[in-house]
């Protein structure tokens, strides 16, 4: 494979200032209870006054947005279901039935749905108006990548410039990326083994449910598929070799939004590995990334390792979706509620810890 044409993103605005840290931590510190007694609350409500360079960090207008392809992997049977499963959750999202939207209802996020690389011609559809679907496709899902690249040179930038396109405009200055993808967690795993140096074994999961024998099937076929694109090294290599469409597109709108400093509310194992592409092709994004929960999913220990992430749930979960971020997302209203409205010791008229 030849070296991909460079890939212009954005510039990531440093959000490290000293006399800002210094300045929040005062404030948090001068708030009616014991020094710290909040715990994790208090280190959330400082890195979200860093994340907007301010002392009143405030969410407004959240957004979800989950990005949905198919993976042409999944013919050699790394999946539990087939990949017709993944139109039909499209569908079942446009209905409202899918976990994540009762939790964004449940929470007030606005949520849209990005048609990545779906295949399915939902233009031809019941849904093809409807005003939650967004139609960035880019081919009916992806190559298979046991046999070619998944994607190729012109199909990787156009999936991350896609990316960028659906947060550039966007209301709000909180998102989640979610996804669905029948096989999405194979080309993660792949991801993670390449970027992070691991060995395949260490990175897969039972994904949709595999039983012993599809598990050691799925390290077989990926671990062929890891050989057969050995040449690829470099970020945007390793992302066109192995996919998917929806994992380029939401480490393109990771990249648009960090440049914008909107707060980057990080789900579980795709969520995580779209973020380390991100971060491998645009250093600083994760700069902007608040990780909400602890995946099942194997890899995901290794990928917040490499992240140097400390999740905010562990709550045995492995959807997807966006689901485990919209769970955490009350923790972060809390932490801007109580960085903004809770009295200091002075407002109080309360003494302070003697020294």
């Amino acid at each position: 494979m030849l070296p991909l044409t460079i890939f212009t993103a954005p510039v990531i605005p440093n959000i490290e200032n000293n006399e800002l840290r210094q300045q929040l931590q005062q404030v948090i510190d001068l708030k009616t209870k014991p020094l710290g007694a909040l715990g994790r609350l208090e280190s959330l409500a400082l890195q979200l006054g860093m994340i907007q360079g301010t002392l009143t960090p405030k969410i407004e207008q959240p957004q979800i947005r989950v990005f949905a392809a198919d993976h042409g992997l999944t013919k050699h049977g790394t999946s539990a279901f087939p990949s017709a499963v993944t139109a039909q959750m499209v569908y079942n999202f446009l209905q409202g039935g899918a976990a994540i939207n009762v939790l964004a209802r449940q929470h007030n996020i606005e949520l849209k749905v990005v048609d990545a690389g779906v295949d399915a011609d939902f233009a031809n559809s019941p849904f093809k108006d409807h005003p939650q679907l967004l139609d960035y496709k880019i081919r009916h899902g992806s190559r298979d990548a046991l046999t070619e690249a998944a994607m190729t040179e012109a199909e990787c930038l156009a999936a991350l410039e896609s990316g960028m396109n659906v947060v550039k405009n966007m209301a709000g200055n909180l998102l989640i990326v979610g996804e669905m993808g029948i096989g999405n967690t194979s080309a993660a795993s792949l991801l993670l083994a390449r970027l992070g140096n691991l060995s395949i074994a260490d990175c897969i999961g039972r994904g949709t449910g595999l039983d012993d024998a599809g598990l050691e099937h799925k390290a077989s076929i990926l671990t062929q598929v890891l050989k057969r694109h050995s040449e690829a090294q470099a970020p945007l290599e390793v992302l066109a070799a192995f996919g998917g469409l929806e994992v380029a597109m939401m480490a393109g709108a990771l990249i648009q939004a960090a440049s914008e400093r909107r707060i980057l509310l990080i789900d579980g194992f795709i969520a995580s590995s779209a973020l380390l592409v991100a971060e491998c092709l645009t250093p600083g994004v994760a700069q902007y990334a608040i990780f909400a929960h602890h995946s099942v999913e194997p890899g995901h220990v290794h990928l917040l390792k490499l992240l140097n992430a400390e999740p905010l749930l562990n709550m045995g979960m492995r959807l997807g979706e966006g689901s485990g971020a919209a769970l955490a997302y009350p923790l972060l209203q809390s932490a801007c509620a109580i960085i903004n409205e809770m009295a200091s010791f002075s407002d109080a008229g309360i003494s302070e810890q003697s020294k």
